[in-house]
């Protein structure tokens, strides 16, 4: 895919094209290259900058901004799409809410909030027409692109988006992150059984995968089958202890079940790991 250029996203967000080269070369970002090494930015990539904006607009040292910025490239969870995410700023640190989730929470501080969805409208145009461009020459695309048409058009066409992941699959079914990403557009378009399936085969694939198990654990918990979701989860935990989620999410599944020694302690390390963050 060809992203978006440095102009383009400069137009977008109201930035110079130097600052969103300078924001790159600082490393907040990670652009990929361009045919004559020129930085094709992502939609994560819009999203980062667009925090940035926001937060230099509270005037928080740039070098706070860049800091926090770098950790936000980790904790943005590739689990949940970015329109459903909220980017924040609690004093000299960003906040990522997804759902009832919430990473660095410092409350009883001034706070800056925007949504994401604002900037898919913007960005629409543009990621359908790089999807247009690319699919014209079908025929020289393999897996992998049909994978990055699918991510590129996730925000702006999800119907169009599921089908792209399914040509992927055509070509590879081991591709890990398809399965789990259109895993996860089924599962939010209610498609609970398709989803779990498409969550599995995504484990199977890559048993090391926190993220899948953990999107596997919600289905679960969503499907009503509370005790392997909290098995899942357990072993999302397993593979990644650092991922705070999975912790939560147990902790909440736990007190429903009346284990609540058990829900306090996973409660307790869902806390910690947010506060390191």
């Amino acid at each position: 895919m060809k992203g978006y250029t440095a102009r383009d996203v400069a137009k977008l967000l109201g930035l110079t094209p130097e600052q969103v080269r300078a924001y790159a070369r600082a490393g907040v970002l990670e652009p990929r290259r361009g045919a004559r090494g020129e930085y094709r930015f992502s939609f994560q990539d819009l999203v980062l900058l667009r925090t940035a904006k926001g937060l230099m607009t509270d005037r928080i040292p740039a070098r706070t901004v860049r800091r926090s910025l770098r950790k936000l490239k980790d904790q943005l969870p590739s689990g949940r799409p970015l329109t459903a995410l909220q980017i924040a700023a609690q004093g000299d640190r960003i906040v990522v809410r997804d759902g009832k989730t919430i990473w660095n929470p410092e409350s009883g501080q001034s706070q800056f909030d925007f949504d994401v969805a604002e900037l898919v409208e913007k960005v629409a145009p543009l990621a359908r027409k790089n999807a247009e461009e690319a699919i014209e020459s079908e025929d020289d695309l393999d897996a992998e692109d049909w994978y990055d048409i699918g991510c590129e058009l996730e925000a702006a066409a999800p119907e169009q988006a599921r089908d792209a992941y399914r040509r992927s699959l055509e070509l590879d079914p081991s591709h890990a992150d398809a399965r789990l990403n259109i895993g996860r557009l089924l599962h939010e378009g209610g498609k609970l059984g398709a989803a779990e399936a498409h969550y599995r085969m995504a484990l199977t694939e890559r048993p090391d995968d926190a993220t899948a198990a953990f999107n596997l654990g919600v289905c679960l918990e969503d499907l009503g089958r509370l005790t392997q979701a909290i098995e899942i989860y357990q072993k999302a935990i397993a593979i990644e202890p650092d991922f705070p989620d999975p912790y939560y999410n147990v902790a909440r599944l736990l007190e429903r079940t009346g284990n609540h020694v058990a829900a306090v302690r996973h409660l307790k390390t869902f806390k910690k790991l947010t506060e390191e963050r």
